[in-house]
């Protein structure tokens, strides 16, 4: 089932159990603006090259857009739809005042060159300058883009509006980026999990973790879990898989993985089969790397008795009930992985304002949002008497549908 059905799905089910009036349902679905560009540039070699940006701006009525800008050769209309629809709930649901959008150009940013990508970033923001904006919409940096990118849209749209650092957000610290943004949906990942493990009496020392990939979030989430005296014991990646009863050390495996570009051949552990991983007993499971990776095929393997959604809808709706009804506890991606949006509003106030916090800051600020945010989602579990997902999504979109209403939708 792809993102936009899954999400879409998700939506009708929370918007029936609120009880939304079907026209307001229906306006909440359809995006605001959505926006295609062609974009021309000279290639190192002469030639001329075009490629097709997007830009889809989902909902703006609890504040400016915000979403990441993917670099990708298939960045299909239908997933930036249903990413830009994800934010919407997912910046509901932390409370932070922004609404959702997403964005790409569809190219592979491998083939590419350095200055090719930067020509390919300028042209891009050239074209979407007036549509984008402080108070508008503030991307972010996704798949197949970094904070280079954002310095790059930086400097081309503060030519045209002055010195603008709040209009990306994941920017160089150099540039005005937020101390605590590398680690943050890592970090927002261990507060979630921390939340859901004492509603039940449990805490991270006494509970062994395995996770599913080892970029950015995972990697993160695997370093500060083992800080807190979680038991690591099975990890993947692109490269191979491995386990170790014991706990793996991660300060090694962190090291390994960057000196050989992966976590194959790391000499703490024994190797397993990747797709083999989610199956392992083990007490909470933390899929951080693609979408649908749970699903009808191996739900009834799963022996995790919690599994904290890092990735983006890493669970199948069809596997969400097979896992429901064995009683596992799934904490849904639209807040389990929202540290990172978190922290990116975190930046954008800190540049408004002019002034930077330091880290120790940051990380509490994102403590008490992760922590509200689950008391938040628990109350609308009691209310509708529904899962975590369902809370989750039941409380981003009454906020919306709120915050519509209250602005006189239909004037």
């Amino acid at each position: 089932m792809n993102a936009l059905v899954a999400t879409s799905r998700n939506f009708k089910q929370a918007a029936k159990l609120l009880g939304l009036d079907s026209k307001l349902e229906k306006s909440l679905l359809i995006p605001f603006r959505e926006i295609k560009v062609e974009c021309t540039i000279p290639k190192d070699d002469g030639t001329l090259a075009s490629f097709v940006g997007f830009r889809v701006q989902h909902d703006n009525a609890r504040g400016p857009m915000k979403g990441g800008i993917r670099y990708h050769h298939e960045v299909d209309p239908d997933e930036v739809n249903a990413l830009a629809q994800l934010m919407t709930w997912k910046t509901a649901v932390a409370n932070i005042p922004y609404g959702g959008a997403k964005g790409g150009i569809g190219c592979s940013p491998g083939k590419l060159s350095c200055s090719e990508l930067e020509r390919l970033t300028r042209v891009f923001t050239q074209k979407i300058h007036d549509l984008i904006g402080i108070h508008t919409d503030v991307p972010a940096p996704d798949m197949g883009t970094n904070s280079q990118t954002m310095a790059w849209i930086l400097d081309e749209y503060s030519k045209f509006h002055g010195h603008s650092p709040a209009v990306v957000t994941g920017k160089p610290i150099d540039l005005g980026g937020s101390l605590g943004r590398e680690a943050a949906t890592g970090r927002g990942v261990l507060f979630a999990t921390e939340a859901v493990l004492a509603e039940y009496g449990k805490s991270i020392k006494d509970q062994r973790f395995i996770i599913q990939g080892f970029g950015n979030v995972g990697s993160w989430a695997a370093q500060l879990i083992s800080e807190a005296g979680g038991k690591v014991i099975a990890i993947s990646d692109v490269t191979g898989a491995v386990k170790n009863t014991n706990g793996l050390d991660i300060e090694k495996l962190l090291k390994h993985s960057a000196e050989n570009r992966g976590i194959k051949g790391f000499s703490g552990g024994e190797s397993i089969d990747p797709s083999s991983l989610l199956t392992e007993d083990c007490d909470v499971l933390i899929p951080a790397a693609l979408g649908g990776v749970i699903n009808r095929e191996n739900a009834n393997d799963i022996r995790a008795k919690f599994i904290i959604e890092a990735a983006n809808h890493p669970t199948d709706p069809e596997a969400d009930e097979i896992l429901s009804k064995k009683g596992v506890i799934i904490l849904p991606d639209i807040y389990a992985n929202s540290g990172g949006v978190t922290v990116s509003y975190f930046e954008w106030v800190q540049n408004i304002q002019g002034f930077m916090w330091d880290e120790k800051k940051v990380n509490a600020e994102l403590k008490t949002y992760m922590t509200r945010g689950f008391k938040d989602m628990k109350e609308m579990c009691k209310t509708h008497n529904c899962d975590l997902r369902m809370g989750a999504f039941t409380l981003g979109v009454n906020r919306v549908a709120r915050a519509t209403v209250l602005r006189g939708w239909e004037a």
